[in-house]
């Protein structure tokens, strides 16, 4: 292995290691759910992008299964999240109308 590549290897994980350590500052300190599910997701991707780098460093593909479920997850979970934060973060004054029609609707 070049020197060159190992700088980059270097790079590479710094990099990653940042990007995580700053996607859990923003899930501890983030003002809102949504601010956290994002984080969340930028936290699971990272951890993706480092299982690709070490498949690529170690030359092996056994780590995909991993990668795949990771990648179910943080799709499943933004969904839900969206599903709830959607349900739950309706403006009053929606929610006043739709009462307002089915009352009128009796």
């Amino acid at each position: 292995m070049t020197p060159l590549v190992q700088i980059l290897y270097v790079v590479a994980g710094a990099l990653l290691a940042a990007a995580a350590l700053l996607a859990v500052i923003r899930i501890v300190r983030g003002p809102s759910i949504l601010d956290r599910v994002i984080a969340s997701d930028v936290l699971l991707t990272t951890f993706i992008l480092v299982i690709g780098a070490e498949m690529v460093i170690n030359n092996h593909s056994r780590t995909i299964p991993i990668m795949v479920v990771l990648a179910a997850t943080a799709a499943f979970a933004t969904i839900a999240v969206a599903r709830y934060v959607s349900k739950h973060d309706a403006p009053a004054a929606m929610r006043d109308d739709t009462s307002d029609r089915e009352g009128s609707a009796k």
